[in-house]
């Protein structure tokens, strides 16, 4: 083990070598070198997407900042300031997109389920059939409160029957699981560098309808989260408006050479579904028991109850693996107790396994009986 952790959590995660060298280099933000990367990492994005590259259906804008600054600036863009939200809850990211609403001063309503129970696509159609101000559904597809993989694909299908808009929450998804806008009709898909991609935090962005974002001037209540208008700034000078994060997006765009290589979104999420397959096993022999249905789980981060023995602290487990080169993720569950480990980042088979045989001796030597 090197100083350096693996990163089993939703995010920052564990990069590869080349993605971390890619930051060694200093850019100038209106240099003609940059000027190319810029464009060729959003180009990439939008392809990964599945936007039609000669109609530009959809464009990639990018913004400084988390995941989180990708899902405000979105919304704020996109929905006008008498437009009207329902935003699909299950979890923690659901419950900040309508946090969002109300800062934001959009009206905005909720169909909320228990954090294992995923929205269901006819309760969706039932809510805009009745309340026709609803302009936009907000979804979360995989909402790493639990783990749980939300049903996009149907949620899509009726909200677009509906004559509504969709904005996807893609953020633990984009880049492992397939979501193309081809298949799948939406107003934006909101994803960050830092998940599925393997690139570091810094910099998100939307893959957005470009109808949509033509009409959406004015809509913004923010000037650095203004979407419309970075994407304005880029078309006519290729250049972002604001300093962007030159280091963030070299090494995105190493990240995405390396998730070409790797075989696309379906080569990522093959390794992916292994290492969930691998840790739900392994953890399962030790004798923990995974908070969600195998047939609900994305495989992306797993969320474990705690062994029923008062000798188990959280803070204490995660120091023994933290001491063995492995960093976890505390619960975020707002009924039952669990802790959550990660699937995803520059991460194999071998390392779930390490990762299993480290949770084994941490919780011997703490003491812990498992039934």
């Amino acid at each position: 083990m090197s100083d350096e952790p693996l990163l089993l959590t939703p995010g920052p995660l564990t990069t590869s070598k080349a993605t971390k060298e890619a930051m060694l280099r200093d850019w100038g933000s209106r240099d003609a070198q940059f000027i190319e990367l810029t464009a060729t990492v959003c180009q990439k994005l939008e392809a990964i997407a599945g936007a039609d590259q000669n109609t530009r259906s959809h464009v990639c804008v990018p913004i400084q900042g988390s995941g989180t600054f990708a899902v405000e600036a979105t919304i704020d863009t996109l929905v006008p300031r008498d437009g009207k939200v329902l935003a699909l809850i299950n979890g923690a990211y659901g419950q900040r997109i309508a946090k969002i609403c109300e800062v934001k001063g959009r009206a905005f309503v909720t169909l909320e389920t228990a954090e294992d129970t995923p929205p269901e696509a006819d309760l969706v159609a039932v809510r805009l059939k009745d309340d026709p101000a609803i302009t936009h559904v907000a979804a979360v597809h995989c909402e790493t409160t639990s783990g749980i993989l939300n049903p996009i694909a149907e949620i899509a299908t009726v909200v677009a029957e509906a004559g509504r808009q969709l904005i996807i929450d893609a953020m633990s998804t984009f880049g492992a699981l397939p979501l193309s806008v081809g298949e799948i009709k939406c107003a934006a898909i909101v994803a960050s560098a830092n998940k599925c991609l393997e690139g570091v935090p810094g910099v998100g962005f939307a893959i957005i309808k470009q109808s949509e974002l033509a009409a959406s001037a004015g809509n913004a209540s923010s000037v650095s989260l203004d979407l419309y208008d970075q994407w304005q700034y880029l078309e006519k000078t290729d250049q972002w408006r604001f300093t962007p994060p030159t280091h963030v997006l070299a090494a995105l765009d190493q990240a995405l050479i390396e998730h070409e290589r790797e075989g696309g979104v379906e080569g990522r999420g093959n390794r992916y579904h292994e290492n969930c397959q691998t840790l739900m096993h392994g953890m399962q022999e030790l004798g923990f028991k995974s908070y969600l249905p195998d047939i609900l789980q994305a495989p992306i981060i797993v969320t474990f109850l705690p062994p029923d023995d008062a000798n188990f602290k959280f803070d204490k487990f995660y120091a023994k693996l933290q001491d063995r080169g492995f960093a976890i993720y505390p619960g975020k569950l707002t009924k039952v107790d669990s802790f959550r480990i990660g699937c995803i980042g520059h991460i194999t088979r071998s390392n779930i396994e390490n990762a299993v045989e480290a949770v084994a001796a941490a919780i011997e030597e703490i003491g812990v009986t498992l039934k």
